[in-house]
């Protein structure tokens, strides 16, 4: 966005660099190229605990390990997700450790597991409610209102976690 906050573009070439051009060192964790369709069955193989249809990818007990907090307890220090409310880190995402406290933080249960793209973009898996989600945008830097915005269009404004049932 420029200055005004209207979209502007980026020339082919500086947008082509980060994924495509040399460099001395490959960051592990930035510049994904992936098609949006792609990238949904990448989500609905996690969502599937490692299948997507009849084929296995991933083992369910590889799934569990990715998508669990591993962070030592002492690591009280959160400050890189703001907005995501009480989250931890399993191998690979980041994993919601608790239900949303205020009306700030994003929409959410409890076990989701989501990442966010440096360009907000975000992809989340929710298997208590059976959900994927991807929403690709390019909108740098990087914008929470827009995942606040797209949770609260999935969950609905209120939505703090889902009730159990009465016995």
């Amino acid at each position: 966005r420029g200055a005004d906050g209207r979209l502007t573009h980026v020339p082919d070439a500086q947008a082509r660099g980060l994924n495509f051009g040399p460099r001395k060192l490959t960051m592990g964790g930035a510049g994904l190229a992936s098609s949006i369709d792609d990238y949904m069955r990448f989500a609905r193989m996690l969502l599937g605990g490692g299948a997507l249809g009849d084929v296995r990818i991933l083992k369910p007990s590889t799934i569990r390990l990715m998508a669990s907090d591993q962070l030592d307890p002492r690591i009280t220090e959160k400050f890189f997700l703001p907005g995501k409310g009480s989250v931890g880190f399993g191998f690979d995402f980041a994993v919601r450790t608790a239900p949303p406290q205020t009306a700030g933080e994003n929409r959410g249960t409890v076990g989701e597991f989501f990442w966010d793209g440096a360009a907000s973009t975000l992809f989340w898996i929710d298997p208590v409610n059976d959900l994927a989600v991807v929403f690709f945008v390019q909108t740098m830097p990087f914008d929470g209102t827009l995942h606040r915005d797209i949770r609260e269009a999935v969950y609905g404004r209120g939505y703090l976690g889902p009730v159990s049932p009465t016995p």
